[in-house]
């Protein structure tokens, strides 16, 4: 299955959410599965708008209940009418100090209430030019083995050292990348059929080499997935192979 998620983050699109919502439902095509990922008080206003669309939150707790200001429970995701849950982005555990172990709460909570997981993973500039990126990736793909069983899952490979920079993985690069991933998931989880996507500074200027060399099932946007037009364009390139 190939996919396509607008990661809008702490922001909202300049066009607004309606407009949004009614340019992106409007253009549907059946190549790839469309999930939108609001800031969490927009999840049932995205959630009502989103037909042919998925909704996706951004973080979840890895509690189902109980005295934990400000987190939001799977559970309560799932009431919103969502179906899917980013964890493990390069910026909750950079600048939130999210530990592996973490995660793998998180997502073993998530996939308990119905939610599929999309668990990032990726490398910085010092893992890369040190040549560990293939034992780091499979180091994060190990931590949460426990939590994943043979429920549905998706992968997200971001390069931390693309994201925000304007600078992107090569299709070359991430096709080798990409096959390290899939071999740690393999070994450690047992399985074949877990979608891999790219998350990386992806624009419609780059998102073709990506498409035709990088050896994976779509893209987890950030920036750019904030203008409805740019958002599209990546889409239909998956449909383009």
């Amino acid at each position: 299955m190939r996919y396509a998620i607008a990661n809008w983050k702490m922001n909202l699109p300049p066009e607004g959410i309606d407009p949004y919502m009614r340019v992106v439902c409007g253009a549907q095509r059946d190549h790839a599965t469309t999930v939108i990922a609001p800031p969490f008080p927009f999840l049932r206003d995205v959630a009502a708008q989103a037909k042919g669309v998925e909704v996706a939150a951004q973080n979840a707790s890895d509690h189902d209940k109980g005295a934990f200001t400000g987190e939001v429970a799977p559970a309560m995701i799932r009431y919103c009418g969502v179906r899917y849950v980013i964890l493990g982005h390069s910026e909750r555990r950079q600048l939130y100090g999210e530990a592996d172990a973490l995660i793998a709460r998180k997502i073993a909570v998530a996939m308990e209430t119905g939610l599929t997981p999309v668990l990032c993973i990726g490398e910085d500039l010092r893992v890369r030019d040190a040549g560990q990126v293939a034992v780091h990736l499979s180091e994060q793909v190990h931590a949460v083995a426990s939590a994943v069983g043979s429920g549905p899952i998706v992968v997200a490979y971001e390069p931390i050292w693309a994201i925000g920079t304007g600078r992107n993985a090569s299709g070359a690069l991430c096709a080798e990348t990409a096959a390290d991933i899939r071999q740690a998931i393999a070994r450690f989880w047992s399985r074949s059929d877990v979608p891999l996507l790219y998350g990386g500074s992806v624009t419609p200027e780059n998102v073709e080499d990506l498409v035709v060399n990088g050896a994976i099932d779509g893209f987890l946007v950030g920036g750019a997935s904030l203008d409805s037009a740019k958002f599209l364009a990546i889409y239909n390139a998956l449909g383009r192979t």
